[in-house]
């Protein structure tokens, strides 16, 4: 599976920067004799130590990790724990639910463009055209059409007639302004039931003439009484998972 995703990962991002590069004359030093579109072992390896740069950016930003680590963030906050989980331990699970779920996408960039070019049955350019293919079909699958046209209005870029002929430098920012959307939309409703809790605790220690113990201390343990009961962390992580099913 890592190794799916690196070469996935890769040609998805180094690909159109390769191609563009370097001049024609010396891009026949890219390959292996013989076989026409076979990257050399060192091209390779070049390949993948610059996507290990690039890719940290990408997983960030183009992928389920950008509204799952937000959530992730709203709820710990909405709860009240502080650093509970800690950072760490929400970005590892953002990352590896990321990765559970763009596994597919990576599957089929390995099976329908890396390894036909690893294997000489495709050149670069037609790799790169073939890992673009379910990427776009995935950022146009949550990109909001509203935040296309604004990006359209804003590169002054003509408006294309399918979906299919949006231009990547518009699919992606559009794609992460729709995510921020969705992400913010999800931890506001994940706020409101711990709100109420606040709001009760609060007004009982107001009432009683508890004015020097701050509300959030007491109504920490109750906020994660209930999120156990309902087994908060199945329902968050499933909700989340599903809606990228």
């Amino acid at each position: 599976m890592c190794r799916r995703l690196a070469h996935a990962g890769g040609l998805a991002l180094l690909v159109p920067l390769a191609a563009r590069a370097a001049p024609a004359a010396s891009a026949a030093s890219w390959f292996v004799a013989g076989k026409t579109g076979s990257l050399s072992v060192p091209m390779q390896i070049v390949l993948l130590l610059t996507a290990l740069t690039l890719l940290p950016a990408a997983v960030v930003s183009v992928t389920p990790f950008l509204r799952i680590s937000i959530v992730l963030h709203f709820l710990r906050q909405a709860l009240g724990t502080q650093t509970a989980p800690s950072n760490q331990v929400l970005v590892g699970l953002a990352l590896f639910l990321s990765l559970l779920s763009i596994e597919p996408m990576a599957s089929q960039i390995y099976d329908q463009a890396w390894t036909p070019m690893e294997n000489g049955q495709m050149t670069l350019p037609q790799a790169a055209q073939e890992a673009a293919k379910p990427l776009r079909r995935f950022w146009l699958r949550f990109a909001r059409e509203k935040d296309i046209a604004l990006l359209l209005e804003v590169s002054h870029s003509p408006a294309p007639r399918t979906p299919a002929d949006v231009d990547l430098k518009v699919l992606i920012p559009a794609y992460i302004l729709s995510e921020l959307k969705a992400s913010f939309q999800i931890g506001a409703v994940l706020y409101l039931p711990f709100l109420v809790i606040d709001l009760v605790v609060a007004s009982v220690t107001l009432s009683v003439g508890m004015i020097q113990l701050p509300p959030v201390m007491i109504s920490a343990p109750f906020k994660i009484l209930l999120f156990v009961l309902v087994d908060g962390w199945n329902l968050v992580i499933g909700s989340l998972m599903k809606s990228f099913a």
